[in-house]
């Protein structure tokens, strides 16, 4: 796991520098720029998921990625629920077993023929869903740091403090 982990580590820096992605990072605007790279639009979707069960749903099809994503829980929680769905994509796992008639039921516009390959998040228990966490961790990571690294006009450098206090930034904006 520990090459594994200095790979998927590469990996992402480098995709990231690529994209070129500036501060303040957002999550659907990193998804639609990573799903444009490789050629594969990544799609969205806040969905009141079954409680208890998965907090986030990745399915792949021909023509898209689909991130399902609990729609009843805090912004922040979503975005890493969203990075964690992308570490599943951009580590290239696939069905373990967690996909076909272990999938809720999401209607007809998602049959569940047309899907090739699906993930749902519920433990860290195999080595796929830790590799997928440590995606979002390093995009997470990635974010904070080139937030404090980006130059500032002396007007935001004075005021960073007071915006801090009345606005704390919790992981992604």
């Amino acid at each position: 796991m520990v090459t594994r982990e200095r790979e998927l580590r590469r990996y992402c820096r480098r995709l990231l520098r690529r994209l070129d992605v500036q501060p303040p990072l957002r999550v659907d605007e990193l998804c639609r720029r990573i799903g444009e790279h490789r050629g594969k639009r990544i799609r969205l979707i806040p969905w009141a998921l079954p409680v208890p069960g998965p907090f986030g749903l990745w399915m792949s099809r021909p023509d898209e990625e689909i991130i399902f994503y609990q729609k009843e829980t805090t912004r922040v929680h979503q975005d890493h629920i969203i990075l964690h769905e992308i570490g599943h994509i951009l580590a290239d796992h696939h069905d373990e077993g967690s996909g076909g008639d272990a999938l809720p039921d999401l209607g007809p516009d998602y049959p569940r023929d047309s899907i090739t390959r699906a993930f749902r998040r519920t433990c860290y228990t195999e080595d796929y869903e830790r590799e997928a966490e440590l995606v979002a961790t390093i995009i997470q990571e990635w974010a904070v740091v080139i937030d404090y690294a980006t130059d500032r006009t002396p007007e935001e450098f004075d005021l960073r403090s007071l915006s801090s206090a009345l606005n704390p930034r919790w992981g992604w904006t």
